[in-house]
């Protein structure tokens, strides 16, 4: 490809809404153009890179037996409404009317569609396990678009779904899945990625693990011990909250006035916000009042709560909603609540802590020494245990105690074990040996593209723009040839063009004879990882320059042997077969 024919210009100056590394250079070196917020073009610079990301993608997932299909990006939402998605997921899914008047919606996911097209084609367990997938567009009405293909309305995805007779054969391929995801990460050059726990969310199911890259830009906050052994999303991540051993104190009112929240109360009592336990409150669209208690100086973690309660969506009660619980806004705690719709879910950081500081449900009073098991009216009100903490830096390890450390991560992959989540309300089911109908099991594996090559930019970059690892890069070489006019270069940089184009090198030539800082600055942009010059300074010596783009390594190489120093330098491969 001669650059003079390359559509897509390079851009000098910074975007003013840009600012990430990899949507800095995603537009200044010519690969996207945004249409809309969140929704973009890929110039030709982009799709090849994609191309080559989608190649890895399809060749690992051939390679643990999955079978490429395409399922359309409209969807009739009656599919969804079997599922019960139609309704229970929110504005993020984009619905509209065609011209029959018909529901229909743009697909962010393909669960229902997948199990439309499995449950007409498979019946016997003679057929299972069987897996499908396909590389796809969706629509995710995103409200808060950012970082350019990191968070975006439209975009491509590998998709894949599995299909079993067992929950031990669903784990199998889980584990097969999780290894082809690593191949995958590992192939497109990213060379940081973690795979952790996570939340389940929408997708529903028992079991999930997402894989992130990690990137000062992400996200997502990854919490993890210091030799790995432990590694959670922020939205399930665990700690281990030691309990003091004292001998329990008798309940003691205690005027508080004007004192309401936690660091208030602590200073005018002069106690520790660890001693204290935090009242907050949420409804969930129905009439219960939900209290969650926890612990003075830590954070409820409102996916966790969710997920516990199996709702969608937590609204902040109003003071008029806690007053009827029987409970006062500022000054609340479990102790003598006269409301009977209230349902109490406790943090363990709490149940067990002995003699704390909580409020009185009366302006202008607290309750020394309250210990949750002596003195919540458990017979008035439901009271639950359950871990819903939002862990911190420096928090204990659940698994190893150690100290948990922090990094921001760009979510590249994710994969669930869905159980019967989809197959059951829509009736996927198959014959098992003695001939009994029953539901398949499945599982579901997702790859961003676009997030996925912004992430292999935000990893391997430097100041001046990406350095794209060899497997996915736009072009194998990016040819420049300086002072073309000069008596004899351009002749030999397009003979060393054809040549190499000859040989079979995906090659960029820059023929339209700029200034070398120039050629040098849009090289970088493009961040192809091998570059040839050819200048008069080079021909003079029959040669031309090598350089990576790096710039770990600088050499002259003759240009007689030039195609053959290339081939050397580049030649693929091939991925290992079988498991």
């Amino acid at each position: 490809m001669r650059l003079s024919k390359l559509v897509g210009r390079r851009i000098k100056e910074t975007p003013k809404d840009a600012h990430t590394p990899s949507h800095t250079f995603l537009i200044r070196g010519g690969y996207i153009r945004q249409v809309s917020a969140g929704i973009y073009t890929l110039l030709p610079l982009a799709r090849r890179v994609t191309a080559r990301i989608c190649e890895i993608i399809r060749e690992e997932m051939n390679r643990v037996d999955g079978q490429e299909v395409l399922m359309p990006v409209v969807l009739p939402g009656e599919l969804w409404a079997e599922s019960g998605r139609l309704t229970a997921v929110g504005p993020e899914l984009l619905r509209f009317k065609d011209r029959n008047d018909k529901e229909m919606l743009l697909g962010m996911t393909h669960e229902e569609a997948v199990v439309h097209m499995i449950r007409t084609e498979i019946n016997s367990y003679k057929q299972l396990p069987c897996t499908v997938y396909q590389i796809q567009t969706k629509y995710r009405d995103e409200a808060r678009p950012r970082a350019g293909l990191i968070r975006v309305r439209e975009f491509t995805m590998k998709d894949a779904y599995s299909f079993h007779s067992s929950q031990a054969c669903l784990e199998e391929h889980y584990a097969r899945l999780h290894q082809a995801y690593t191949r995958i990460f590992e192939r497109v050059g990213l060379t940081n990625v973690l795979s952790i726990e996570s939340d389940t969310g929408m997708m529903g199911g028992s079991t999930a693990h997402e894989f992130m890259a990690v990137a000062e830009c992400g996200e997502d906050t990854i919490f993890m011990s210091p030799d790995q052994t432990y590694k959670a999303n922020r939205d399930v991540a665990r700690s281990t909250y030691k309990v003091p051993q004292e001998p329990l104190k008798p309940l003691e009112k205690i005027h508080t006035p004007g004192q309401k929240t936690i660091a208030d109360v602590a200073g005018f009592l002069n106690v520790p916000t660890h001693k204290t336990g935090k009242a907050v409150f949420y409804t969930a669209g129905d009439d219960d009042l939900i209290f969650a208690m926890i612990r003075g100086d830590l954070d409820v973690n409102e996916t966790k709560l969710k997920n516990h309660l199996c709702v969608s969506d937590l609204k902040a009660a109003t003071d008029q909603q806690i007053r009827a619980a029987g409970a006062e806004p500022g000054y609340a705690s479990p102790v003598a609540l006269s409301g009977s719709n209230v349902r109490l879910v406790v943090d363990p950081s709490v149940k067990g802590n002995p003699n704390i500081v909580v409020g009185a449900n009366e302006p202008g009073y607290h309750y020394l020494n309250f210990n949750l098991e002596r003195d919540a009216d458990e017979e008035a009100i439901s009271l639950e245990t359950v871990d819903i903490a939002t862990v911190r830096p420096g928090d204990p390890c659940p698994v190893t105690g150690a100290p948990l450390t922090a990094v921001r991560g760009i979510e590249v992959g994710n994969i669930f074990q869905l159980g019967t989540k989809y197959s059951e309300p829509m009736a996927c089911t198959y014959l098992d040996q003695s001939g009994k109908s029953r539901h398949m099991i499945m599982g579901c594996y997702g790859i961003g593209v676009g997030r996925l090559m912004a992430a292999i930019i935000e990893q391997s970059h430097d100041e001046y723009g990406p350095i794209w690892p060899a497997a996915v890069s736009p072009f194998t070489m990016h040819m420049c040839a300086l002072n073309p006019k000069k008596a004899g270069v351009s002749e030999a940089a397009d003979q060393l063009y054809t040549d190499l184009c000859s040989a079979g090198i995906d090659v960029v030539y820059d023929d339209r004879g700029d200034k070398a800082g120039f050629q040098f600055n849009e090289a970088d942009l493009i961040g192809v990882p091998h570059r040839l010059v050819v200048s008069p300074k080079t021909l003079a010596e029959g040669q031309a320059e090598y350089r990576s783009r790096d710039g770990k390594r600088v050499e002259m190489i003759s240009l007689d042997g030039a195609s053959r120093f290339v081939t050397n330098l580049v030649v693929p491969v091939a991925p290992e077969t079988g498991m």
